[in-house]
C-alpha cells in the first residue's frame, strides 16, 4: 500500500501534466501513451492489441464505462511487484511530463539544475500529506530546509523562512511543489554557496530521504580471508549494510545482512587502528575503524537505528519520522483549536459579563430611585407611626387598667386550678394503685389456675400408678392362690412381683409427696385453704395420739371388741365433717381419710376380721361407707384391705428366711 500510494503521487502530477484546461479530463490517446510508458516504467508485460483495445474510441472500453483511475488500479498497480523495477524511473518519466508545463525558473535561468530540481520534486512528494492536491505543511517545508542548508554547512535564515512562511496562501492550505521549487530558486536560501555545493547537499538529502540511506561515509574494514584493512564506503539502509570501493556505488563489495540478532560494539585500539567498532552477526563480526571518535559515534547509532527499525518491521527511517511528525502536528492542531474555542468561549463569557454590569447599572440606577421613593413613604410611615402611637398610648392606659382587673380574676382562677390539679393527681395516683392490685389479683388468679391444672396431671397421674397398683395386687392374688400348688414356683415368682410392687409403691409414694407439695401451694393461693391447713394441723395433733403401731396382739388385748374400733373410727369422723363443711375438695377429705381412719381400721380390722361374727362386719362396713359418704369418693372395701394385709404377712413370711413355716 506505501508503493502504491507513492506511485500515485507522481502519476498524479503526470495525470494533471496531461489535463491543460484544468477540468478532470484527458484525452484517450495522450492516457494510451501516458498508460504505456508506465507499463514500460513499472516493468509489467503488456499486449499492445489489447492496450489499443482498452482505448477506443467508442464508449464500450473500460476507460470509457469507468475512467481512467479504475483502470489505473485494475490493469497497472495490481499487477505492479515490488523489486522488479526502478522506482526513479516512474519518477524520472512522471517529472518530465509535468516539469515541461509546471515548472518555470525565472528569466529561463535557476539556482538548481534540473537533476537538483527532479531531486527536490521526490522529495516533497515523500514528504507531503496523502490527499491530493499534493501540499507541503508548512512544518515540513521548514524541516526540508533545514536538511538542505545543514547539508550546505550553513545557517538557515529565520527572516527570510517567516517571510516565504507568513504568505496567506501557504498558511491557509500549505505550499505546493512549484511554490517550494520558485522559492529555492531566488537564491535566498543558497546564498554565497557555490552550485556544486548546493548540488551534493540535495543529493545527499535525496539519498537520505527518498533513497533510504541512513546514513553513508568511507570506514576501514579489516577482511576476512587475508586479515588486512581497507578503506571503503559504507551505504547503510534499514536492513542491509553495503560497501563499495569508492563513492559512486559501482563495485559493491559485500553486503552485511541486519536483524535482531545483529548488534554494534565499540573495541579498543589494536594494530595501529583507533576509533574501531564491530558488527556482530550471527555468522560473522566485521571489524571497522572511523577517522575520529565523532563519526564512530554517529555510525554505531545510525546501526543500532537500523537495526531498530528491522526488529519494528519498518523500512524507512524518514516514512516513520514523519509520521511521528504529522502526529504531533495533529496534536498541535487539536491543541490550537481547543485553545481557538476555549477563546470563543471566553469572549462569549466576556459579553455576557458586559452585559450582565450593564444590568447592573440599569438596576443600581432603579435602585437609587427606589431608595429616594422609599424615604418619602419612610417619612409618611414616621408620621402615621407618631400618631398610631399616641392613640395606642392612650389605649395601653385603658389596657393596663383591664390587665389589673384580670390579673385578680386569674389569681382567683389560678388558685382554684391548683385545687383542681391536686384532686386529678389523687385520682390518678388511685387509679394505679387500683390498676396494680387488678394486676395482681390476674396474677393471682393466673398462678391458682397454673396450680391447679398441675394438680390435676398429677391426680391423673396417680390414678393410673393405682391402677397399675390394682393390677399388680390382681395378679399377686392370684400367685398366691397358686403358692399352694407349687410352693417352690410361688417363692420365685413372688420375689419378683414384690420388687415390682415396692416399686409401684416407691412410685405412688412419690407421687403422693409431688401432691402434697402442690397441696402446699394451693393453700398458698387460697385463703379458705390456709384456714383449711391450720384446721388439719390442730386434727392432726390430737390425732397422732391416737395413732401408735398396734400389734397383732396388742389390738386383742387391748382394745377387745369391734365397738372399741367404731369408736375410734367414728371419732375421727369428726374432723372429715368439719373440714367438709369448710368447702374441701373430695381429693382432700380422701387423703385426711386414708391418713388417720384407714390406717386405724387397717390396723385393728385385719388382727381378727377374718374370725369375726356377720354383725360385726357390717357394723365396720357401715363406718366405712360413712367416710365414702363424707369424703364424696370411691373408698376400698374392707375385704380389699383384709386381702391386701394377707398379701403383706405373706411377703414378710417369704423374706423372712428364719420364719418357722420354711
Amino acid at each position: 500500500m506505501e508503493l502504491r500510494a507513492e506511485l500515485l503521487k507522481s502519476i498524479w502530477y503526470a495525470f494533471t501534466s496531461l489535463d491543460v484546461e484544468k477540468s478532470g479530463k484527458v484525452s484517450k490517446s495522450q492516457l494510451k501513451v501516458l498508460s504505456h510508458n508506465l507499463y514500460t516504467a513499472l516493468n509489467i508485460p503488456h499486449d499492445p492489441v489489447a492496450l489499443e483495445d482498452h482505448f477506443r474510441d467508442d464508449d464500450d472500453g473500460p476507460v470509457s464505462n469507468q475512467g481512467y483511475m479504475p483502470y489505473l488500479n485494475k490493469f497497472i498497480l495490481d499487477k505492479v511487484v515490488e523489486g522488479t523495477f526502478d522506482k526513479e524511473n516512474v519518477d524520472v518519466f512522471c517529472w518530465t511530463l509535468c516539469a515541461k508545463k509546471n515548472y518555470r525558473p525565472k528569466d529561463g535561468v535557476g539556482v538548481l539544475l534540473d537533476k537538483d530540481a527532479f531531486h527536490l520534486w521526490c522529495i516533497f512528494n515523500f514528504l507531503s500529506e496523502d490527499k491530493y492536491p499534493l501540499i507541503l505543511a508548512p512544518e515540513e517545508v521548514e524541516y526540508l530546509l533545514k536538511k538542505i542548508c545543514l547539508a550546505m554547512s550553513v545557517e538557515l535564515s529565520c527572516v527570510d523562512m517567516e517571510d516565504f512562511i507568513s504568505q496567506e496562501p501557504v498558511q491557509l492550505s500549505g505550499i505546493t511543489v512549484w511554490a517550494f521549487l520558485d522559492f529555492v530558486n531566488t537564491g535566498r536560501l543558497t546564498r554565497g554557496v557555490e552550485n556544486d555545493s548546493v548540488t551534493m547537499a540535495i543529493d545527499k538529502v535525496y539519498q537520505e530521504i527518498v533513497g533510504n540511506i541512513i546514513k553513508e561515509g568511507y570506514l576501514w574494514k579489516k577482511g576476512h580471508l587475508r586479515r588486512n584493512w581497507n578503506e571503503r564506503w559504507f551505504s547503510l539502509r534499514p536492513s542491509t549494510l553495503h560497501y563499495y570501493v569508492s563513492e559512486d556505488r559501482k563495485e559493491c563489495k559485500g553486503c552485511i545482512e541486519l536483524d535482531h540478532n545483529c548488534c554494534v560494539e565499540v573495541l579498543p585500539e589494536k594494530e595501529g587502528k583507533r576509533c574501531m567498532f564491530c558488527v556482530k552477526t550471527l555468522t560473522k563480526t566485521y571489524e571497522m575503524s572511523a577517522p575520529d571518535t565523532k563519526q564512530r559515534q554517529e555510525w554505531t547509532t545510525a546501526i543500532q537505528t537500523a537495526i531498530r527499525l528491522c526488529v519494528e518491521g519498518k523500512n524507512s527511517l524518514h516514512k516513520d519520522l514523519k509520521l511521528r511528525r504529522r502526529k504531533l502536528r495533529e496534536e498541535r492542531e487539536r491543541r490550537r483549536t481547543t485553545k481557538e474555542e476555549e477563546l470563543q468561549r471566553l469572549c462569549l463569557l466576556q459579553g455576557e459579563k458586559e452585559s450582565k454590569l450593564a444590568e447592573l447599572e440599569l438596576l443600581q440606577e432603579a435602585q437609587r430611585h427606589s431608595q429616594a421613593a422609599l424615604l418619602q413613604e419612610e417619612q409618611k410611615r414616621r408620621q402615621k407611626h407618631e400618631e398610631l402611637q399616641r392613640t395606642l398610648q392612650d389605649q395601653l392606659q385603658q389596657a393596663e387598667e383591664e390587665r389589673d382587673n384580670m390579673q385578680a380574676e386569674m389569681a382567683l382562677k389560678d388558685a382554684e386550678t391548683d385545687r383542681q390539679r391536686k384532686r386529678i393527681r389523687e385520682l390518678e395516683e388511685m387509679q394505679v394503685r387500683l390498676e396494680e392490685a387488678l394486676h395482681q389479683e390476674i396474677r393471682a388468679r393466673q398462678n391458682e389456675e397454673a396450680y391447679r391444672l398441675t394438680q390435676a396431671s398429677l391426680l391423673v397421674e396417680e390414678e393410673e400408678k393405682m391402677k397399675v397398683l390394682l393390677a399388680l395386687q390382681e395378679e399377686q392374688e392370684q400367685y398366691i392362690l397358686k403358692t399352694q400348688r407349687e410352693k417352690q414356683e410361688l417363692r420365685q415368682e413372688m420375689v419378683t412381683k414384690s420388687q415390682a410392687l415396692e416399686e409401684a409403691q416407691h412410685q405412688l409414694e412419690k407421687v403422693r409427696a409431688n401432691r402434697h407439695r402442690m397441696d402446699q401451694d394451693i393453700a398458698t393461693a387460697q385463703r379458705k385453704l390456709r384456714q383449711a391447713s391450720t384446721s388439719v394441723k390442730h386434727w392432726n395433733v390430737q390425732m397422732n395420739r391416737l395413732m401408735h403401731p398396734i400389734g397383732p396382739g396388742g389390738e386383742l388385748s387391748c382394745e377387745g371388741s369391734i365397738m372399741v374400733c367404731k369408736a375410734k373410727a367414728r371419732q375421727n369422723l369428726f374432723p372429715l365433717r368439719r373440714l367438709k363443711r369448710l368447702g374441701m375438695g373430695p381429693h382432700i377429705l380422701k387423703r385426711f381419710y386414708s391418713c388417720p381412719i384407714e390406717s386405724i381400721l387397717t390396723g385393728c380390722i385385719t388382727a381378727w376380721y377374718g374370725n369375726s361374727s356377720g354383725s360385726d362386719r357390717k357394723a365396720l362396713q357401715r363406718v366405712m361407707r360413712t367416710a365414702q359418704y363424707i369424703t364424696g369418693a370411691k373408698l376400698p372395701a374392707i375385704q380389699d384391705l383384709y386381702t391386701r394385709r394377707c398379701q403383706r404377712k405373706a411377703l414378710k413370711i417369704v423374706k423372712d428366711s428364719s420364719h418357722p413355716s420354711h
